[in-house]
């Protein structure tokens, strides 16, 4: 079936149908009709595999494919034309263009904690780029999976975008098949599997994965609001971002005045007892849960801890004292489980996420433009938000991705389009202006050559 789905797809993609312009703005425009037809299924798919509020899932969902695909529609075309380039005097006279291709056959797979969104987004560059897109979704999430699978069926043809839906080994059979791009969302561990298989085709891959985010928090902040914005940071999804902030390194003059603001934020965000709170999700399967839970006893819990497996829920947690090689401290805690580390100066925090593999994303809390500045400068991530959560998220200005260990390749906004597109370097001569400079009988030419354009 495999092997079928993608000889349509290359059929398909040789009759040059996905090219036009008019066709590609025309799914697009189709396609946001249908999600906004759907949203109520989707709302509800979401709601029965994990809990999700309806508000997270048309804010963090919903909300931002729509954006994305508003921003496209603005300016595909502009970024579809083919872009001039400069030319030297050694091929003079010449013009010289970069034009925008499709790649061809690429494969979206997605993973189960944003499982649309997560789908969509990089469905949508693709598609806009002219390709043709198989996409496999998470076997975790099958009340999602089953809602986009009709989704993608009511807006595009087969040939154009299909959803294979399945577990791992449909994913491990895909991967067996001939893509011109692979594009992965999820661990590092499977990304190094996907990565595996693609350099056995030579196939280009996007990875996002993921990591420890760091949250740095200065002594020169709004207190309230410092703690308030990291407690919604870290509790979207019940903690189930790959963007969340994995643990804080807090100035030790600090401490004590954060950790009850901490607290504080925790109960105006989600009540004195989150479990009974809708606005609260729950994690996604059992294993994960028991993985959380394991996670619990390497540290001093000093808020929340609490925990019901009947109900997939763990409580809002505020850990100290942490071992630093802990698998608290080592692997991504991917929950609402924050450990709290502290730090005498700046130089000493740098120097701990130094330490650490690149992360997907830093967040900084300070008011001091001169230690934001340091932070910038002596640290690498895939992305950076100075006093503030996730948001960067938000701007399709800005590429997202990671660096390192946290992934390879951007998307979001015209980085969706590049990363979907190949541009073709075209050099275009007349048979006029010929200098027979570079043709032998060389003689002393050489020297010419060296007093024209050394």
């Amino acid at each position: 079936m495999l092997k079928t789905i993608t000889a349509e797809q290359r059929q398909f993609f040789r009759l040059r149908k996905t090219q036009s312009m008019e066709e590609r703005l025309s799914l697009l425009t189709k396609l946001k009709a249908q999600i906004q037809a759907q949203e109520k299924d989707i709302i509800t798919a979401l709601q029965q595999d994990f809990g999700k509020p309806p508000f997270e899932t048309y804010v963090n969902e919903i909300l931002g494919v729509i954006r994305e695909i508003n921003y496209y529609q603005k300016h595909l075309q502009q970024w579809s034309k083919a872009q001039r380039a400069g030319i030297n005097l050694l091929v003079f006279p010449a013009t010289a263009q970069l034009r925008p291709e499709p790649l061809g056959l690429v494969l979206i797979i997605s993973p189960w904690n944003y499982p649309f969104y997560l789908c969509l987004m990089p469905l949508i560059g693709a598609i806009a780029a002219g390709n043709c897109v198989v996409i496999k979704p998470s076997e975790y999430t099958p009340a999602i999976s089953g809602v986009m699978a009709q989704l993608i069926q009511n807006v595009f043809p087969p040939g154009w975008a299909t959803v294979v839906e399945g577990d791992e080994t449909v994913s491990q059979q895909l991967l067996q098949e001939k893509f011109d791009h692979i594009f992965f969302t999820g661990s590092a561990r499977v990304g190094r599997l996907i990565m595996t298989a693609a350099a056995e085709q030579l196939t280009p891959v996007t990875l996002e994965l993921g990591g420890k985010s760091p949250c740095v928090v200065d002594r020169e902040i709004n207190l309230q609001e410092t703690a308030k914005r990291i407690m919604w940071g870290k509790l979207v999804n019940a903690g189930q971002t790959c963007v969340a902030p994995d643990y804080l390194l807090v100035e030790q003059s600090c401490i004590g005045q954060l950790l009850p603001a901490l607290q504080q934020a925790i109960k105006i965000l989600f009540g004195e007892n989150p479990a009974q709170n809708p606005d609260y999700t729950r994690i996604i399967n059992q294993r994960q849960w028991s993985r959380l839970v394991c996670l619990l006893g390497h540290g001093k819990v000093i808020t929340g801890g609490e925990h019901d497996e009947g109900d997939r829920y763990i409580a809002p947690t505020l850990m100290i004292e942490s071992d630093l090689n802990s698998p608290l401290m080592q692997e991504e805690i991917f929950g609402p489980i924050l450990p709290i580390l502290t730090y005498e100066n700046l130089a000493e925090a740098i120097d701990f996420i130094r330490s650490k593999p690149k992360p997907l994303a830093l967040y900084f809390f300070s008011n001091n433009r001169q230690k934001q500045e340091q932070m910038l400068q002596f640290t690498s991530s895939g992305s950076v938000c100075l006093n503030d959560i996730l948001l960067h998220l938000t701007v399709a200005e800005l590429p997202f991705g990671g660096v390192g260990e946290s992934g390879m390749g951007r998307y979001h906004g015209k980085a969706s389009f590049d990363t979907f597109s190949n541009y073709k370097s075209i050099l275009r001569r007349p048979f006029w202006g010929e200098t027979n400079l570079r043709y032998p009988p060389y003689g002393k030419k050489m020297n010419l050559i060296k007093r024209l354009f050394s």
